[in-house]
């Protein structure tokens, strides 16, 4: 399978400069995917490298490359702690994650990820367990809908989207994608119609695949299994996820609670080298538009 299909990674260069990477050093790309940050990782490595490359979609294996200083976990990595001991290096110089949604996932008709095209309602990273979309969709009560939309979008409207969906499904099930969206038009603003959808959808995906649960562990352990001087480089695409990673690189904690000395300076683990996300040129911006929403930020642990 062609990465190019597959997936197209969003600021590559940035990133791959941002992680300062040394050829004897230990790293992990936490968002395999189509495998482009790591085949870049791997071209900045020497011979003692040493790249792992996290990914829970079985899908993604097909990408790994035939490198001997790879290996792919298929993991979520929310586990990143327990599969680094596993294999030997509790410490390691640096993360990457690209939190985006693959091309190949919204691309894959039968997925389910797309409000473009009919398909089930499925919308899970790994197919071999966990709810399904149309499960979330027909078992959560109004509250726990309407918290769903307020937690992960940036909709107004989440009580009448909650309530748009219960009504739909008590004359039937939601099963596909087509259904949802018929659904929730009525509650949305037709003058911004594939924005609002779009958000819909990001909200239930986030929500099967427990993505911001998975982003603290992430972040949490990211202190524990970096090395002083180690890296970490993360990348964005909507503002719920941006937020946490940005108070977290500050703060060291998921709550963005700052401490300060007596000076009146920030005590944290963590020294911001991106004091604002960088984002796409334009330039990147014309030949993959997709990558219209990213943002990276990059910190170093002290």
């Amino acid at each position: 399978m062609e990465q190019s299909v597959y997936h197209i990674p969003a600021l590559l260069e940035d990133s791959i400069k941002g992680l300062d990477i040394k050829p004897g050093g230990t790293y992990a790309d936490v968002t395999f995917g189509g495998g482009g940050h790591s085949r870049a990782i791997l071209e900045h490595l020497g011979p003692e490298g040493i790249l792992f490359g996290f990914d829970r979609d079985t899908d993604a294996l097909a990408n790994a490359p035939l490198d001997r200083r790879f290996k792919f976990v298929h993991s979520d990595f929310r586990y990143i702690s327990n599969f680094l001991h596993f294999y030997g290096h509790d410490c390691i110089d640096g993360i990457i994650a690209d939190l985006g949604v693959s091309f190949h996932h919204f691309d894959a008709s039968d997925r389910g990820f797309s409000f473009r095209s009919d398909a089930p309602l499925d919308m899970r990273m790994n197919r071999n367990g966990g709810k399904t979309a149309a499960e979330v969709l027909n078992s959560y009560n109004k509250e726990e809908l309407e918290q769903l939309f307020r937690a992960f979008t940036d909709l107004k409207r989440s009580g009448l989207i909650a309530s748009a969906i219960v009504k739909s499904r008590e004359a039937q099930p939601l099963e596909t994608t087509f259904q949802l969206v018929d659904a929730v038009r009525p509650t949305i603003n037709p003058r911004a119609e594939k924005k609002d959808l779009a958000q819909v959808f990001q909200a239930i995906r986030i929500e099967v695949n427990g993505e911001m649960k998975a982003l603290q562990c992430l972040l949490q352990q990211s202190l524990r299994v970096l090395k002083p001087g180690g890296r970490i480089a993360i990348i964005t695409y909507h503002s719920i996820e941006d937020r946490l990673v940005k108070n977290f690189l500050r703060s060291g904690n998921i709550e963005g609670k700052i401490e300060q000395d007596i000076f009146g300076n920030i005590n944290s683990p963590w020294k911001t080298i991106t004091r604002s996300p960088i984002v796409p040129s334009e330039t990147e911006i014309e030949a993959n538009p997709r990558s219209r929403s990213a943002k990276l930020r990059i910190a170093e642990k002290i």
